[in-house]
């Protein structure tokens, strides 16, 4: 696998893995690259047929909710819709392997992802969630969870309803909302106590997919890179990032495989 890259990459992937191998406290963080690799789209990306039209300040903010709540939760049922047949790719399970052995020796990974999806937990890792979960809601005006959509197994996707109906919360009367973090909203605490703790003491800080722009998030590589860490970036087209120390500029589904197969072997 390794000769189907170019030898400054293999070079670069050797690199990594021989600095990962060695150290004990691993932070990682995942953006909207992986999940497009299982074809979820960005986004980013051009919004299509019906939503063509419409921008981020029309569905993903509080406002837009507050204006226009038919529309907002019409369009988090066809973006469920959209993702529900959605498989891991090869990085996932990579992820997912590594985390497992980990178990297993001195080592401590913790995965950290920006993405709503839930392609990292179908795979098998244990993940910290940014930006909230494509599959929970919760009330609009409370906060209270809803349970009424819940995906309570990776199997019933095939029998899910994405009715585009409001629905109201039944302690206040508020309509519900998916239980994501949009734009203008705070991170949840936990969530980002938790992502803080692991970048200031992790020994390597990696980037999988993610354009190291969008704060709060960004911010992470910086802190890890404070305190000592060394910064290793995934993705295929690497992000102006002058604090990186090492770049794998290819796909995250071609070199996780090969960086954990590394990994082990030595």
């Amino acid at each position: 696998m390794l000769a189907e890259l170019s030898p400054a990459l293999i070079a670069e992937v050797k690199l990594a893995a021989k600095l990962l191998a060695a150290k004990q406290h691993i932070c990682i963080l995942t953006g909207a690259g992986i999940s497009a690799e299982s074809g979820i789209p960005t986004f980013r990306d051009k919004q299509t047929g019906l939503w063509e039209n419409y921008g981020v300040e029309d569905l993903a903010t509080p406002e837009a909710f507050v204006r226009d709540p038919k529309l907002v939760w019409s369009w988090y049922q066809w973006r469920r819709q959209l993702v529900a047949d959605k498989a891991p790719n090869p990085a996932h399970h990579a992820l997912a392997q590594w985390q497992y052995h980990a178990q297993n020796s001195d080592q401590q990974v913790t995965l950290i992802t920006q993405n709503v999806d839930d392609l990292h937990e179908q795979a098998g890792s244990t993940v910290t969630h940014l930006h909230g979960h494509l599959w929970r809601n919760c009330c609009g005006q409370c906060q209270t969870p809803y349970q009424d959509q819940p995906r309570t197994s990776y199997d019933n996707r095939n029998t899910m309803s994405f009715d585009e109906a409001l629905l109201t919360c039944p302690h206040c009367g508020g309509y519900i909302r998916p239980d994501i973090v949009w734009f203008g909203e705070a991170l949840p605490i936990q969530a980002w106590q938790i992502a803080e703790e692991a970048a200031a003491n992790c020994e390597v800080f990696i980037s999988i997919g993610t354009s190291s722009l969008v704060y709060p998030a960004a911010g992470l590589a910086q802190l890890a890179k404070q305190n000592g860490a060394k910064i290793i970036e995934i993705n295929p087209d690497p992000t102006p990032n002058t604090i990186v120390d090492i770049t794998l500029a290819e796909k995250a589904g071609v070199i996780l495989p090969l960086l954990i197969e590394e990994i082990t072997a030595l």
